[in-house]
């Protein structure tokens, strides 16, 4: 089999790593990959969201499967394309990609189809919009409808925030069309975590859970980024409120396309809010998550390859999937100054030394090879990942890894796993 993987991130290089796992697949291609996706994929030089381009290089490589990574090509309609000349690939049509494309479209549906999510209106027109903000009062969530690269959500915790982010979407048009519409939307308070699961249209197997940490800094301080640093599992969604979401959150909206003729195939990740009330949904990505995927991936025993076909051709329900039992820890190396300005073009020094340690993986997003040298180039740069018998031996794990590698202005979060080592230790 010859799979190409659409992306050059650490999501992408963690599905070409499990996907080289296969004994099914003779031959991998990712476009346009990174430093360190080379290693293991012949690197193809067309930008992900280069519809035209990647389809002419799968016909004419003859690709028995490709897997889009980002959301781009995905509500651009890769899907849609690839599927109208008999080409195989991973991933939901452009009209149901508009979950994530569209968080007015995600709102809407969840509301429609009964998943428990937080009250919002929608608005076009400012002045309309804060005459609504001041009856509701603050904390309140603004978010831009389109696709914003991770930036279209303010959690206001003021009347004069949300007023500033109203203007600066619907006014100032700092999204551009992305923020011709916006959303207001109830502020949740409790602990976040994020679900995917596998779907191909009727049949929904879940994945194991983790837990993301967005803001740049320790104890969640500072800016929002695309993501620092993740654990699986999450602890705070174990047991009973894992089968709760999946039954409120993620099965009301399978079945409620199915019976329109609407046939979800793909990953599906919930971004949750755990309440006092329960699990609330506050978004849905239509891709495996960043860098998420760099944390459940090295749990999957089984045969990635399987499962994504099992989606494409509706057979979801015929496989096993299989799971180690160990937690995963993922924490990302970033440049300095992200998620606002940074350099690039950084050597990366000690990722020979950690290479062959056990239990630890270094999945690259940000990175170039160059005269057989590592470089940064992006704001996330790496993600260390290590595996351990609980949570404080894969977060020794991979902050051990982390010891050795270096370049120059690198940031990282501390506290990765802290969390959930308490929630632990309470619980006991």
């Amino acid at each position: 089999m010859r799979v190409l993987v659409v992306g050059s991130g650490g999501r992408e290089h963690a599905l070409v790593w499990k996907i080289a796992q296969s004994k099914k697949v003779g031959k991998i291609f990712c476009a346009p990959g990174n430093g360190g996706i080379k290693e293991l994929a012949e690197i193809v030089n067309i930008k992900a969201d280069d519809i035209d381009a990647l389809l002419n290089f799968a016909k004419e490589n003859k690709i028995d499967l490709t897997v889009a990574g980002p959301e781009v090509p995905l509500v651009k309609g890769i899907v849609d394309r690839f599927t109208e000349e008999g080409l195989r690939i991973f991933g939901p049509t452009k009209e149901l990609a508009m979950l994530e494309g569209s968080k007015v479209f995600s709102k809407e549906t969840m509301k429609r189809f009964g998943a428990p999510t937080a009250d919002f209106k929608v608005f076009t027109d400012a002045a309309k919009a804060k005459e609504y903000l001041r009856k509701k009062g603050a904390p309140i969530v603004v978010k831009a409808d389109g696709l914003a690269a991770g930036k279209g959500v303010v959690v206001a915790k003021t009347i004069e925030e949300a007023e500033d982010a109203i203007e600066s979407m619907l006014v100032k048009k700092i999204f551009g069309s992305a923020g011709e519409k916006i959303i207001l939307e109830d502020c949740l308070e409790g602990e976040e975590a994020s679900i995917l699961v596998f779907s191909d249209g009727k049949n929904i197997v879940p994945l194991v859970s983790s837990q993301d940490h967005k803001r740049i800094f320790d104890n969640d301080k500072g800016l929002n980024t695309g993501g620092m640093g993740v654990y699986s599992p999450a602890p705070v969604v174990s047991g009973e409120i894992f089968d709760e979401i999946i039954e409120s959150s993620f099965r009301p909206i399978i079945d409620g396309f199915s019976k329109e003729g609407k046939f979800y195939k793909g990953v599906l990740y919930g971004g949750l809010m755990i309440t006092k009330d329960g699990p609330m949904l506050l978004e849905f990505n239509v891709r495996f998550g960043d860098p998420e995927t760099q944390a459940i991936l090295p749990r999957l025993k089984s045969d990635l390859v399987d499962a994504l076909t099992a989606c494409i051709d509706g057979t979801l329900d015929k496989i096993d999937i299989q799971w180690d039992e160990r937690p995963c820890l993922c924490v990302v190396l970033a440049s300095g100054g992200y998620p606002g300005s940074y350099e690039k073009h950084k050597e990366i020094i000690g990722l020979i030394d950690v290479k062959k340690w056990e239990d630890v993986i270094v999945f690259h997003a940000g990175t170039a090879f160059e005269d057989g040298k590592i470089f940064t180039s992006g704001g996330r740069v790496l993600g260390v990942t290590g595996m351990g018998r609980d949570i404080k031996q894969a977060k020794l794990n991979a902050y051990s890894a982390i010891d050795r590698i270096k370049f120059k202005n690198m940031q990282y979060r501390k506290d990765i796993g802290d969390r959930a080592i308490k929630r632990l230790a309470d619980s006991v």
